[in-house]
């Protein structure tokens, strides 16, 4: 039986036109947000209501729960990383989504967060589409 919520599911524009698309888990789009400065990826749950994570069912939150574990796995397996930020903010797009940002010292925003740490330095093809095979990769995706 189709489940409503996830059939009615439309990405937020405004996360549509920062990301690259990487692939489907079994609940969440992964996406990587096309700023080469950091290897940062959004995770967002294909449930057309949801703006909070009180909003997902128990099953759904533990499903996240995992996906946001395996991401950050695959992640700091690829990439060079100090420390892993994740959050779940939204105060720019409503739609629930989780970030996945791993960060080294020394990088554009150390030791502050990543929100508004000067301008977006877009992946050229070549280094998104490698990132993004890792991932799929390691993600069985």
């Amino acid at each position: 039986m189709p489940d409503s919520a996830t059939d009615a599911f439309q990405l937020d524009a405004r996360l549509g036109a920062d990301t690259r698309a990487i692939g489907e888990l079994g609940l969440s789009r992964l996406l990587l947000m096309n700023d080469s400065r950091f290897p940062w990826l959004i995770l967002v749950p294909r449930r057309a209501q949801a703006r909070e994570l009180v909003d997902l069912s128990e099953a759904d939150h533990a499903a996240l729960s995992a996906e946001i574990r395996q991401v950050s796995q695959a992640l700091r397996d690829l990439v060079p990383t100090d420390k892993l930020n994740v959050a779940a903010l939204g105060n720019m797009v409503p739609q629930l989504h989780v970030h996945v940002i791993a960060r080294t010292r020394g990088d554009a925003a150390w030791p502050g967060p990543v929100w508004g740490a000067g301008r977006a330095e877009p992946y050229d093809v070549a280094a998104a589409e490698r990132l993004m095979a890792g991932l799929r990769a390691r993600l069985g995706l």
